[in-house]
């Protein structure tokens, strides 16, 4: 199977679980109810969780578990709860008082629809429902509790001061300043790679990986994220909107540091190839186990959106 077929039949099953999820009729004993929520905010939460978008984040959890012999529907909360919360901080990030973003998976930006207050609610509304499911992570039949409470300990700090928001702050911070490269560099491990790393970790402790294997996930999410981030660089300079679902020419308008600007079109697609041979490498002792996760590096420069 090809990386597109993989990608959009997992894709499909995190979108199936997702409706899901938030859908208000689910009986409470089949997980989170949202039945007694005001309409209204389930609607802004589902307007931008169910807007598409490549799942990678699910789908990373997923192609761990998968590695180490755990089916989809075995770490399916877990997975869930990380669209949840990458969505949640699309919907801060584009507020107006954070970069002030228009179009988001090519349509307006939730507080374009629904405004910034209920914006802001939607989004921390997912942020909560998504450790929900993290608590429910453990419920699911074969997977040890211990290791799904760790897993709601790593995401929790992955996804907060430490990581993903540390790196928002960070990024902010620097707006306007030219950020050297070992700073940049910093931004984008915690503001992106935060969680794809504990993406991969969350699917491969679930699905009882050791502490080695951890390592080598680590480090090939690592350099995954920052291919990640410099083809986005490249993206906002040269991308389609139409195919990237969202504007170009962000970076410029809030004078932000990027790979581009510090080292060119051809400077940083070099970096980005670098970084997936190195993200490949780490993949070694998993042999052919790994496949999907090779092809999700290769992936990751040769996308458009």
């Amino acid at each position: 199977m090809n990386i597109a077929a993989y990608l959009a039949e997992r894709s499909k099953l995190v979108d199936a679980a997702l409706d899901l999820y938030t859908d208000p009729a689910r009986p409470r004993r089949e997980g989170p109810r949202l039945a007694t929520a005001p309409a209204h905010i389930v609607e802004a939460m589902r307007y931008s969780l169910m807007a598409g978008g490549k799942r990678l984040r699910p789908v990373m959890v997923i192609a761990a578990a998968e590695l180490f012999g755990a089916p989809a529907e075995q770490v399916m909360p877990a997975a869930c709860a990380l669209e949840m919360i990458h969505t949640y901080s699309l919907i801060h990030d584009d507020l107006p008082c954070m970069d002030d973003d228009d179009l988001r998976r090519g349509r307006p930006t939730n507080h374009k629809v629904y405004g910034e207050a209920v914006a802001t609610l939607a989004g921390d509304s997912l942020l909560t429902l998504a450790f929900e499911l993290l608590g429910r992570q453990a419920l699911v039949e074969g997977v040890n509790p211990a290791r799904a409470a760790r897993v709601v300990a790593e995401v929790a700090g992955a996804a907060g001061a430490a990581g993903m928001v540390g790196g928002q702050i960070l990024d902010l911070a620097w707006e306007g300043k030219g950020a050297p490269a070992e700073q940049l560099r910093q931004i984008h491990r915690l503001k992106t790679g935060a969680l794809f790393s504990v993406s991969l970790r969350a699917g491969a402790l679930l699905a009882g990986a050791t502490d080695a294997d951890l390592a080598c996930l680590e480090a090939y999410a690592d350099h995954f994220g920052l291919a990640f981030q410099i083809q986005d660089d490249v993206l906002d300079v040269v991308g389609d909107a139409a195919k990237t679902g969202k504007g170009v020419g962000r970076d410029v308008k809030h004078d932000k540091s990027t790979y581009v600007s510090l080292y060119g079109l051809d400077g940083a697609r070099d970096m980005a190839r670098q970084e997936v041979a190195a993200a490949i490498a780490s993949l070694t002792p998993f042999g052919e186990r790994a496949c999907y996760l090779v092809k999700l590096a290769r992936f990751v420069v040769d996308r458009e959106g």
